[in-house]
């Protein structure tokens, strides 16, 4: 089959958006600052068709299943998994922390900073009604509701309710099932033009985010980002790189794979805006449609991983820039309250700076004035939060999958096969 040329692929084309971008954002930092419609807008798109998408997905995987009980099964594992990767996760954190202590030598009077920064995240962090107000929202208010209200689990309780009768209807549901089927496929097909959007969508994102905050303002905090990088680069080469090898497959053959959809959360900062492409590309690579279904959409609320490790190390820069002493039992503390208040955080850009002003304002030990020390570089650690997330969610669904016995080991080796991931180059 003849190879597409470099500059019609996607993943050549964000690339050069992105670099672009920053060059718009640090040389014309006005202009730059208006592109930010053009990335806001891809992820509407994107957002979008997440709902009829996972509706699809998940009704006919779930309607496919000989045995109901097997769809608890699935979800029962999956929970398990989250639980144990992000414990995992934190706990690397909190080791980074304490090993590089970015925070140390800051020396802040938390009398002197300008509390009004935050005061637009605290409010939103105190409007939660804590878990049973998050488990309520999961169940919307009307059918339709769960469609419009553009939150991932209600769509997916729905979807999961409807695919469970479906199969106990058994024969008589199978023009219903067949139909589903049937509009899911222009359902991917737009989704496949709303990709082709990407690059301009990187492009706008990025060059706001330049243009808006600078890149100088990374100097002062460079020591907190670099070590969130590095901290979340070794969670995914280490952690998730030995979880791989123990289901069978590499990691980083995985990342070629996928690489489309890594850059595009690499540019808008939104881990959402791969998921529907993600859905897709994990059914292709050999995971069963129930499986995938269930597992990557219920991970964009319990598993997210590069939030576990962004949470661990702002925490304990705050108190070390703040000079506050917290005994371990404080530490400990702190972080299960924070994979508390995290679930239901998305991967879209703000929502990490309201579950920490959460997690700081139930248990105020740190200061929660003190977030406005890190509000400069936020958004420059939201893209590997992002991309952490992913991974994290993408690696979870494959291991479940293969738990399940329901990874075709075929399709895996011939989706990751050969130095360019031959089994992509159906885009």
């Amino acid at each position: 089959m003849r190879r597409k040329p470099l500059y019609k692929v996607l993943y050549f084309q964000v690339i050069v958006a992105i670099m672009i971008g920053v060059a718009v954002g640090h040389f014309l930092p006005k202009a730059a600052i208006e592109m930010k419609p053009f990335g806001d807008a891809f992820i509407k798109l994107v957002r979008m068709m997440i709902a009829p998408v996972i509706f699809c997905t998940v009704v006919t995987g779930i309607a496919g299943m000989s045995d109901i009980r097997k769809v608890g099964r699935v979800a029962g594992k999956a929970l398990l998994y989250f639980e144990v990767v992000s414990t995992i996760a934190f706990a690397i954190g909190l080791l980074a922390a304490h090993i590089l202590k970015p925070g140390a030598g800051f020396n802040v009077d938390p009398a002197t900073l300008d509390a009004s920064a935050v005061s637009s995240y605290a409010p939103q962090a105190q409007h939660g009604d804590g878990i049973a107000g998050f488990f309520m929202h999961i169940i919307p208010d009307t059918f339709i509701g769960a469609f419009t209200q553009g939150d991932v689990l209600p769509v997916l309780l729905i979807s999961m309710l409807f695919g469970t009768a479906l199969a106990m209807m058994g024969e008589s549901a199978k023009p219903l099932i067949d139909l589903i089927e049937l509009l899911s496929k222009p359902f991917f097909r737009i989704l496949r033009i709303i990709s082709g959007l990407a690059p301009i969508g990187a492009f706008g994102a990025i060059a706001f985010t330049i243009g808006r905050y600078g890149i100088v303002s990374l100097l002062p905090m460079v020591r907190l980002v670099g070590t969130f990088y590095l901290t979340a680069f070794l969670f995914i080469s280490c952690g998730l790189g030995l979880i791989a090898r123990a289901c069978g497959f590499s990691l980083w053959r995985f990342v070629v794979y996928i690489k489309d959809e890594l850059l595009i959360v690499l540019g808008t900062s939104s881990s959402e805006a791969a998921l529907p492409q993600l859905i897709e590309k994990l059914e292709r690579l050999g995971c069963s449609r129930g499986v995938v279904g269930l597992v990557l959409p219920t991970g964009y609320s319990f598993n997210l991983d590069g939030n576990s490790i962004y949470m661990t190390l702002v925490i304990l820069f705050l108190a070390q820039a703040t000079n506050t002493h917290l005994t371990m039992l404080q530490e400990i503390t702190l972080l299960g309250l924070s994979m508390l208040t995290s679930k239901g955080a998305t991967g879209v850009t703000g929502a990490a700076i309201i579950t920490l002003a959460a997690t700081l304002s139930i248990m105020p030990v740190v200061p929660v004035s003190s977030i406005v020390l890190i509000l400069g570089v936020e958004r420059f650690m939201s893209e590997c939060r992002g991309v952490t997330n992913t991974m994290g969610n993408c690696v979870a669904s494959i291991v479940i999958a293969a738990w399940e016995k329901e990874l075709g080991r075929d399709a895996l080796k011939a989706a990751l096969a050969g130095p360019g991931g031959r089994g992509d180059r159906g885009r």
